[in-house]
C-alpha cells in the first residue's frame, strides 16, 4: 500500500493542465492586444491617405 506513482502521475497531470491553461489564456490576451495595435496603425494610415 506504499505505492503512490498513480497519485504522484495525476498531481503532474494536474499541474500540466493548470500551466496549459495558462499559456492559452495568455497567448489569447497578447493575440488580442496585436490584432488592435495593428487595426489602429491600419486606421492611421487610411487616415493620412485621406482615404
Amino acid at each position: 500500500m506504499t505505492d503512490r506513482s498513480g497519485a504522484t502521475a495525476i498531481e503532474y497531470g494536474l499541474i500540466l493542465a493548470l500551466v496549459f491553461l495558462t499559456m492559452i489564456g495568455a497567448v489569447t490576451g497578447v493575440g488580442t492586444e496585436t490584432i488592435d495595435m495593428w487595426d489602429d496603425v491600419s486606421e492611421e494610415v487610411s487616415d493620412a491617405r485621406g482615404s
